[in-house]
């Protein structure tokens, strides 16, 4: 394993027979001898494992404890102690020792004890670091967007996320549901807790209520065991539904009960359990239609919309096409290998026209498919998925301007509607026209455009 442990003992003999014995297994040793030699190293290197006699010249394992604890938390110390000392030792370990080890020292012993210590250190900032990869994905920093309608996004997030109310998502698909309701799980009071998620839409209406509510054993043909549901797994944590509207109204009924109550009734049993769980629902279908239509229940309907959070498709964030390749151009070449350099203006115009019906989840495939065949390490018109590039030709074939204006006014209009579509960004609306910066400054001067 990779650890660095520090022996101390007064007679080097002994702590150089500990380190041998240690360094055969992988591990990187140092020794200390002296009182000061031993702070001055705590406070230098990074240690993960103190190995310490209790009872020495000039200093002892208690003091040493004290010190390494207030300066380094995170290092453990195994004591070794003689027979005498026993109770000594236990309360250290009641001050922060993870263990000791009994002279005359048994070499597999200690060995075992320092690989316990190491693999739970490794386990916690294993966790840390998971925790740490959430909050980078799944926080607010996840969800990317400098357009009007994402800064309204931003607020609104930060609003419900500290709370545990139930929230609806609503919004076309590839708009990015899941990743919203991940930030929601994640930067509120139940983030050290389950997210678990269904969609509605993927199970047949036999298994949906068995998969949310769990089934006793015997309940019907196959269920061999008892088994728990989303509900249960999702205990203290949120529960994502996705594809709400497509859930059947006998399971809508049961939804309910369970909001209402906060129990649930595996199939085929008798006895509720008591959850307590944060629904986070999300459609891209219009509910109130649903329930005009008798397709979703009124009663559930209300009880989702008391938060509703509607994502804007991005051909309504066209502004926010930029950020959105740039960041998964970064994104895509490291996972790919890839050394992607830019993208060329020419490229960058075509994708922006063209109308994203699948959202941001089509523009992030679109972009890993074109860095996925590129060659040359330059983005070009040529990467383009053909459909995509075919569908922006089409659209280009008809006038777009009426028959009659002039050049200079066509000129005027495609600025400003450039600037509106980048929130005025003056240097992608340059990059976008294909012209210097200063020729748009000139150019927006002259048309009353600044």
């Amino acid at each position: 394993m990779d650890a660095n442990i520090l022996i101390i003992d007064d007679e080097r003999d002994q702590a150089e027979a500990i380190a041998e014995s240690l360094r055969n297994v992988g591990y990187t040793c140092s020794i200390a001898v002296s009182g000061n030699e031993v702070l001055d190293i705590i406070g230098r290197d990074r240690i993960d494992v103190v190995i310490t006699d209790l009872v020495m010249h000039g200093i002892d394992g208690m003091k040493i404890l004290k010190e390494t604890k207030e300066k380094s938390p995170d290092t453990e110390v195994i004591l070794v102690t003689g027979y005498g000392t026993v109770e000594n030792a236990v309360a250290a370990m009641q001050k922060g020792a993870a263990t000791y080890l009994l002279k005359p020292i048994n070499i597999n012993h200690l060995r075992a004890a320092v690989d316990k210590v190491v693999e739970k250190q490794n386990i916690v900032r294993n966790n840390i670091e998971l925790h740490k990869q959430l909050e980078e994905k799944f926080g607010f920093s996840g969800i990317i967007g400098n357009s009007q309608q994402m800064h309204r996004i931003f607020n609104i997030l930060k609003q419900i996320a500290s709370t545990t109310a139930t929230v609806l998502v609503v919004g076309e698909s590839g708009t990015g549901k899941e990743l919203i309701a991940r930030a929601i799980h994640y930067n509120g009071p139940r983030k050290n807790n389950p997210f678990v998620e269904l969609n509605s839409a993927a199970i047949s209406e036999t298994l949906l209520e068995s998969e949310l509510f769990g089934h006793e054993k015997g309940a019907f043909t196959g269920a061999l065991h008892q088994r728990k549901g989303k509900f249960e797994y999702a205990n203290n944590g949120s529960l994502f539904l996705d594809e709400i509207g497509d859930m059947p109204l006998t399971t809508q009924a049961k939804l309910l009960r369970v909001i209402e109550d906060g129990r649930i009734v595996r199939v085929g049993g008798n006895e509720s359990v008591k959850i307590d769980v944060r629904i986070i629902a999300a459609t891209n279908k219009d509910l109130g239609e649903l329930v005009k239509e008798g397709k979703f229940r009124e009663d559930l309907y209300f009880r989702f919309n008391v938060i509703c959070l509607r994502l804007p498709p991005l051909r309504e964030r066209q502004e926010d096409i930029f950020l959105l390749m740039d960041v998964f151009i970064k994104e895509f070449s490291k996972k790919n290998g890839k050394k992607i350099k830019d993208i060329t203006p020419e490229a960058r115009k075509n994708l922006f026209r063209y109308n994203w019906p699948g959202n941001v989840r089509e523009l992030k495939n679109c972009i890993e498919s074109m860095i996925v065949f590129n060659q040359n390490g330059i983005l070009d018109i040529n990467d383009i998925p053909e459909h995509i590039y075919k569908s922006n030709r089409t659209a280009l074939t008809g006038p777009v301007f009426p028959v009659g204006i002039t050049l200079e006014e066509m000129e005027k209009e495609l600025m400003k509607n450039t600037l509106a579509y980048v929130g005025g960004n003056r240097g992608e609306t340059a990059r976008i026209l294909g012209i210097g910066e200063r020729t748009l400054y000139r150019k927006l001067e002259k048309y009353g455009l600044k």
